[in-house]
């Protein structure tokens, strides 16, 4: 981004999260004064003379609203470089971009459905093949790796089930192989649910991250978007050419938005995560409910893992329900705080059924196989007063077991 800055440069690099989400990328305009970044709602920027301007003449190539966006979240990153999409499937796309006819992608196979449906639905259009493998066996993951393998896609924590990929593990196999082979292998994490907040997948190793900016970043339901961070300039180069290529590109109203949002992540993240601790206890001491998903608690299978990468837990709780389905839908019905609804990540609590909702476009079959089914429920914990939230989860259940569909104090 060109400098528009009064005065001198600043520099916030050796700055805390909390500091750079606010300041990187947001210094004072240079020909207004205006504190905050300003909406450069224009699709052309005038030239100078032939060939020569300020650093922008269309805005599908660059918008000096989304350079800094894209400042910003590289920032919290721990990384340099940013492309802002206009939304976190094209920027998943965006990273595909990479892999051209006959190359080969490894997947966690717990995986956000429409993840799945762009590897396994759109990509074999183009030659390109995905194998889908539990992430928690580096065997596994090894012995899925073909010659033409260019590309292991994590999503940690997964998308619905909060399971966890160990990200040092993952690149130090693709170091391996690199190593060994003398090619191409790159890593890249959807860091959606973690929030760069709470995991930094570069500096774990990781090529790439993506970030469905829709979700957390935003933080207030009302923006689709996405981005991919590296920190390496040829990866950027390859996939600043693909973003100004296809042109799947926020507008600079949504860039403001996501911007404005991000600067109060931690704080918002913190909340979440308060919030989530007391719900993810409260669903564990009661009989009606099953298996409780969260990496917070000490009952979670990689809750050692959690600790280590992460430096949080994140506002994500997911659960089984006694009683079935019907149950379930009858939980997810009844709720009044919590919305039924689709995404995550906002302010505002979600209650939502991952098998007919998020994760439709996997097959059945598949869906059974990884555990996502009907008695799932997965909850997005906004920053309402918890004890709110947790009186309208009890009530939700109480009026589930009087419309009959289980007997109270039935463990599942």
């Amino acid at each position: 981004m060109p400098n528009t800055t009064i005065g001198h440069p600043r520099d916030f690099t050796a700055c805390e999260f909390a500091t750079r989400a606010i300041r990187v990328g947001q210094d004072p305009d240079a020909a207004t004064g205006a504190t905050i970044v300003p909406v450069y709602q224009t699709a052309t920027f005038t030239q100078t003379a032939v060939g020569e301007g300020k650093g922008f003449d269309y805005s599908r190539s660059v918008n000096p609203t989304r350079s800094a966006l894209e400042a910003q979240l590289a920032s919290l990153e721990g990384a340099r470089f940013g492309a802002a999409f206009g939304s976190g499937m094209a920027a998943c796309h965006g990273v595909t971009g990479l892999l051209k006819q006959g190359d080969h992608i490894v997947a966690t196979r717990d995986i956000y459905g429409g993840t799945h449906r762009l590897l396994s639905g759109v990509l074999p259009r183009y030659g390109i093949e995905t194998t889908y493998v539990d992430f928690t066996d580096l065997a596994a993951i090894r012995a899925a790796i073909k010659p033409n393998t260019k590309l292991l896609w994590i999503e940690t924590p997964s998308n619905p089930l909060l399971i966890l990929t160990d990200i040092r593990a993952v690149c130090k196999l693709r170091d391996e192989i690199i190593a060994k082979e003398k090619r191409e292998l790159y890593v890249v994490a959807d860091n959606t649910f973690a929030t760069p907040y709470a995991q930094q997948p570069i500096a774990l190793g990781c090529d790439l991250v993506v970030h469905s900016t829709t979700k957390y970043i935003c933080g207030h339901s009302d923006v689709v978007g996405g981005v991919v961070i590296t920190d390496n300039p040829e990866i950027h180069e390859q996939i600043s050419y693909i973003q100004n290529s296809v042109g799947a590109v926020p507008g600079p109203w949504d860039a403001y938005l996501t911007l404005r949002g991000a600067k109060t992540l931690a704080v918002r993240m913190r909340q979440h995560e308060a919030n989530a601790r007391e719900i993810a206890d409260f669903l564990v001491k009661r009989e009606d409910v099953g298996e409780v998903y969260y990496p917070g608690l000490e009952t979670h299978p990689q809750h050692a893992l959690a600790k280590e990468q992460m430096s949080g837990f994140g506002g994500i709780v997911s659960f089984r329900v006694g009683g079935g389905a019907a149950r379930a839908h009858e939980i997810a019905k009844r709720v009044q705080i919590f919305n039924l609804a689709t995404s995550l990540g906002g302010v505002e609590s979600l209650i939502c059924s991952p098998p007919v909702m998020t994760h439709k476009p996997v097959p059945e079959a598949d869906r059974i196989a990884l555990g996502i089914t009907d008695d799932l429920l997965r909850l997005s914990v906004g920053i309402e007063s918890v004890g709110d939230l947790i009186a309208d989860l009890e009530q939700a259940f109480d009026a589930a077991s009087a419309h009959r569909l289980i007997s109270p104090g039935s463990k599942a």
